[in-house]
């Protein structure tokens, strides 16, 4: 390294070169690097569709959830399986174990489902994919009062253009129904021609199909032959003939049919500002830009209103890339305001020249970062240049500590060039390892599990990527900058700035001044009455350290995962009992939506708003049928088989939130007290949070005995709603639609007729038999042959159907069939094989706590639960699942940093215990991260706990340095007590501007009142905090510890020593 540091103070051009070259690279990085809100990741999920359409969830999970679960017990990477049986659709979703191969887990389980022959005829292809957070851009909505058919039209014409744009490269139509072919015959016309629904079902088959059929090889060459006659229109298969009498005559199928080109029967209708809708969402993948394709977008909807059909309108909605930009501006707001304070302080207490090639050590850091972060595909988003943020304090420690110890050797009459290197070289090794320590101390949080990791992992890659720039910059650049006096360029300025440098030399002058008073008349006479009483001192500070960890254990401050994010979108989710109605559910959230808007028109009229475009609302979009945006705020899978008329969604999109005074949350009150209790709905559920992790309160029940497991179920409900502040407790289980279950009677069997037969003709009937499918556009629209809708209405329409015998007879269907009525499930839950039910919950923070809560169910009375009902078993999920698996890995993470931590202070100084001196300093950091929670008002979450993992690493590096003097004073041969003291003057200037220029940088972030930045600034308190009181620990409580030591090592090494009156050797390393 000695040669290397010389080398490069020496010559300044490699240095500059080196400069600019880590600048452009850098700059040419960020240019190439996606932009997006939050980070796009893996969910370490994998999840397997099978659409069963028209079966029951009890059927669904005996024909197809049960033989998959078969299929996968066993198989490795696999944590944990958990399914869904719905009406129509089966679900499984397969959790990874942490660190498993994805991509051949995936594999696995494809060849697995492939091996299973058994599933029913009627389910369909299986559908596996591995789960990812997409992130969507921007919404289209395409709008107006005309019909379903001509509102999808222009909507896919839309669609179709996006996809041409090379910007956008997903996109997906939503809140319209598939097209599909619906041939409706009467029982009467079936019996009238001796037909059954399977007969023409067969004839459609038989003449709309498009067949290759080989070629024809001769001199002139080869010619294909392929027969074509797939039919696209409903009015195409009127002149199918489906059946000729022997005269001739044929029955065309026109005859005996209607033909219903249309939709899907399926209950989905969407509406934007009360009228018909459809939407188009744009996603970001790969590196595309999620503002720029946010500019396409809009761009385009400009140019197309004047272009759209007759009665059609076009508008953008949801814009996720707008929410990007003001979070963009905010943080670079705050760096920049970090930057401009960090400058202040260096300025004030160093040379103004040393100052700025100190403070330049940022930019090229920052810049020089993103060469090395590219490998780890991180883009340019709200975490990552937070990162930036909490990197812009600590990145100049290592450049401080050079750049002072160079100023104090020119202060002793060194030339500049000898000061350079010499400044560097008596600090450089110190200076490394702080680096590393610091490295080692962030590195826990690349390692968290659960979803918090995935979406924390940002911030330690930049922020380690940072700390590497920032060290070959103190040792290689800034001492070439800081070997020469000031050059023609240094000269010219200070001769047109003359009078404000003068100033600031003044200034600069009397600071450092004052710096000297403190340090002669206050800090010197209290770190000497320190070390003269260094047991005093100690249990001052263990005094302090018990009582904050009492503090805390009192429950005097709260600690919650993740808080409450403002969010720019209002989202009411509607569930009505199953069977409900279309019209039902229609009127459910045509009150809400009133509720709604007087809740609007009263929040604008005192804000004293009369123009419509100034609005609290920019729109309301609802959705009858699914519940897709609740699934945009969630980092869990979700999925649905759609079309559920007792589903249903509201969306309010409001004014950003920088431009209103009224917050989200407040919003929620309002439509929730204006709408009232509603008696009809199962659950509605308001949310105004930008995302969750998982309901406050979650338990997942499990028992093999399902009306036991039902009888807990209300019983851990009425426990949680003893808890003051609980509200929205529910459960998973809901009461399915009622049933008909059919069953043979025993007549039938003399008649040849058996179960598949009698279900058949039941589900052709009504469900109806699929005839083809063809694809029309991006639709695959089936052709479907059934009953008309007039007679799959009432429970009297099965009674009067025939059914048809293996013979060829007609028998009516109560001759052969038993009827009996009864409510099935709305969906079933399964995890691990078992058949669960989970209980929710949410909890007002302003009375009540989750942790708390949760605690106290567990210690007391879901135990006690266990013990009633044997064979229950209970897990925590949700929010505390994910709470729980990423505090067991950041445990681990923090341990194991420390001894790493531990073995770097241990190298440099050649003793086992004098790094317990330096990391003496950590949990007195942990305190100051603690008050400072108290000082702001906040409780302590997820993030302040990386704050203090992360924060053990920066507070040692003080703490080194000035254990690195002391030793070095002591090989000179100063005494024990004049070595610390002199210690701590000698670094108090270098110590003081590190944990200033740390906390300045953050201080703006500490400060700011945006909503939407709230759940990054525990973690910026506990940095910023936790380094103000570790700063008066390093310099007054680690002198105070290394006496303490120093008396503990010398009474060991007398009780060694064989003659007590022999002088001390060298310090032992024990």
């Amino acid at each position: 390294m000695i040669k290397s540091v010389t080398w490069m103070a020496r010559n300044h051009v490699a240095a500059n070169l080196l400069m600019i070259f880590v600048m452009v690279a850098g700059i040419l990085g960020i240019v190439r690097m996606k932009k997006e809100t939050f980070p796009e990741f893996d969910l370490d999920i994998i999840q397997i569709q099978v659409p069963y359409l028209g079966a029951s969830p009890e059927d669904v999970e005996d024909g197809v959830v049960r033989r998959i679960e078969e299929r996968l017990n066993g198989l490795e990477g696999i944590r944990r399986v958990s399914a869904t049986a719905a009406e129509g659709m089966a679900m499984v979703s397969v959790e990874l174990d942490l660190g498993a191969d994805g991509e051949q887990v995936l594999e696995d389980i494809k060849n697995e489902i492939d091996r299973i022959d058994t599933f029913p005829a009627e389910t369909e292809t299986p559908i596996i994919k591995e789960m990812t957070r997409r992130n969507r851009v921007i919404d289209i909505v395409v709008f107006g009062d005309v019909t379903e058919r001509a509102l999808k039209v222009a909507a896919e014409r839309v669609r179709e253009d996006l996809r041409a744009s090379p910007l956008v490269s997903q996109v997906e139509l939503v809140g319209v129904r598939i097209d599909e072919i619906s041939v409706e015959v009467s029982e009467a016309s079936l019996r009238r021609h001796s037909l059954t629904l399977d007969d023409i079902a067969l004839a459609i088959r038989r003449t709309s199909l498009d067949l290759p059929a080989g070629s024809v090889k001769g001199e002139g060459g080869e010619i294909l032959l392929r027969t074509k006659g797939l039919l696209y229109d409903g009015r195409d298969y009127e002149s199918i003939v489906v059946q000729t009498a022997p005269d001739g005559t044929q029955l065309r199928l026109g005859q005996l049919a209607t033909i219903v080109d249309g939709f899907e029967d399926s209950d989905l209708i969407s509406r934007f500002e009360g009228r018909p809708a459809a939407v188009i969402g744009a996603y970001r993948t790969g590196n595309e830009s999620a503002l720029e394709i946010s500019d396409f977008v809009k761009s385009y909807v400009a140019d197309q209103r004047s272009m759209m059909p007759v009665g059609v309108e076009i508008d953008f909605v949801r814009d996720d890339a707008r929410l990007l930009r003001s979070r963009l501006d905010l943080l670079i707001r705050n760096a920049q305001l970090g930057l401009i304070l960090v400058f202040i302080v260096l300025s004030l207490f160093l040379d103004l020249r040393l100052a700025f090639w100190v403070m330049m050590g940022i930019p090229i850091s920052f810049l020089g970062s993103f060469l090395l972060i590219e490998p780890f595909d991180v883009s340019i988003n709200m975490l990552s240049l937070f990162a930036f943020i909490v990197a812009l304090g600590i990145v100049v420690d290592d450049a401080i500590v050079v750049g002072e110890n160079i100023f104090a050797h020119r202060e002793r009459g060194k030339p500049f060039l000898q000061a350079a290197i010499d400044g560097t070289l008596e600090v450089g090794k110190p200076v490394i390892f702080t680096i590393l320590t610091s490295i080692v101390a962030f590195m826990p949080l690349a390692f968290v599990d659960g979803v918090m990791g995935k979406f924390m992992f940002v911030i330690p890659i930049i922020v380690v990527s940072v700390l590497v720039l920032s060290l070959v910059e103190a040792l290689y650049i800034l001492p070439a900058h800081l070997s020469s006096q000031a050059g023609r360029v240094s000269r010219l300025l200070g001769f047109l700035f003359s009078r404000p440098l003068q100033w600031h030399g003044r200034t600069s002058a009397a600071v450092n001044r004052g710096m000297r008073h403190v340090i002669d008349h206050w800090y010197t006479p209290l770190v000497r009455s320190a070390v003269r009483n260094s047991p005093t001192t100690m249990a001052i500070g263990i005094a302090v350290m018990l009582a904050t960890f009492g503090w805390v254990a009192g429950g005097h401050i709260k600690f919650v995962f993740m808080p409450t994010i403002d969010s720019d979108w209002v989202t009411i989710a509607i569930e009505m009992p199953q069977g409900t109605t279309v019209d039902q559910t229609r009127r459910v959230v045509s009150h809400i939506e009133r509720a709604a808007m007087d809740v609007r028109d009263r929040l604008d009229a005192e804000r004293g708003v009369a123009d419509a475009d100034a609005s609290i609302y920019r729109n309301v979009f609802s959705l009858i049928g699914d519940q897709p945006m609740g699934a945009r705020s969630r980092f869990t899978p979700t999925g649905s088989a759609g079309g559920q008329a007792h589903l249903a969604e509201i969306v309010i999109e409001l004014l950003p939130s920088e431009e209103r005074t009224v917050s989200s949350s407040s919003i929620v009150a309002h439509v929730r007290a204006a709408a009232g209790d509603l008696s009809g709905p199962e659950s509605v559920t308001y949310t105004a949070s930008l995302f969750t992790i998982g309901n406050a309160i979650e338990i997942q029940l499990a028992s093999a005995d399902f009306e036991q497991l039902l009888v807990a179920v209300e019983r851990l409900k009425d426990e949680i709603a003893s808890y003051p502040g609980t509200s929205e407790i529910q459960d998973s289980f809901k009461e399915g639609k009622l049933e008909m279950r059919l069953d043979l009677k025993p007549q039938a069997r003399v008649l040849g007729l058996t179960m598949a037969d009698l279900a058949r003709q039941v589900r052709s009937g009504f469900y109806g038999a699929e005839a083809l499918r063809i694809q029309r556009g991006s639709d695959d629209a089936r052709v479907m042959v059934r009953y008309p809708a007039d007679e799959r209405r009432a429970l009297g329409d099965i009674e009067g159907m025939r059914i048809r015998t293996p013979a060829g007879d007609e028998v009516p269907f109560s001759y052969v069939a038993d009827v009996s009525l009864g409510h099935g499930y709305a969906s079933i839950q399964r995890s691990d094989g078992q058949r669960i039910v989970n209980v929710t919950a949410d909890v007002d923070d302003r009375v009540g706590n989750a942790e708390q809560i949760n605690s106290d169910l567990q210690s007391r009375f879901l135990p006690r639960l266990i013990q009633d009902y044997p064979g229950l078993r209970f897990s925590y999920e949700g929010e505390q699942r994910e709470q729980a698996d990423s505090f067991a890995s950041l445990a681990q993470g923090f341990l194991v940093a420390m001894l790493a931590i531990y073995a770097l202070l241990a190298i440099p100084f050649k003793s086992y215990t004098q790094p317990l001196v330096v990391m003496s300093a950590i949990p007195f950091g942990m305190i100051g991260a603690v008050w400072g929670h108290v000082v702001m008002g906040l409780d302590l979450a997820m993030l302040s706990m990386f704050g203090v993992v992360a924060l053990s690493g920066v507070v040692v590096n003080d703490s080194l340095i000035l254990l690195s003097f002391y030793n070095s004073l002591r090989d000179q041969g100063l005494t024990r007590d004049e070595a610390i003291v002199e210690a701590g003057r000698a670094r108090f200037r270098p110590i003081v501007l590190t944990s200033a220029t740390t906390f300045f940088a953050l201080l703006p972030m500490i400060l700011e009142k945006s909503v939407q930045a709230q759940f990054l600034i525990p973690m910026a308190v506990s940095l910023g905090f936790g380094i103000l009181f570790a700063t008066f620990i390093i310099l007054i409580g680690v002198p105070a510890g290394m006496k303490s030591l120093d008396m503990v090592l010398s009474q060991v090494e007398r009780r060694r020593s064989p003659d007590p009156e022999a002088p001390l050797g060298a310090d032992p390393a024990i």
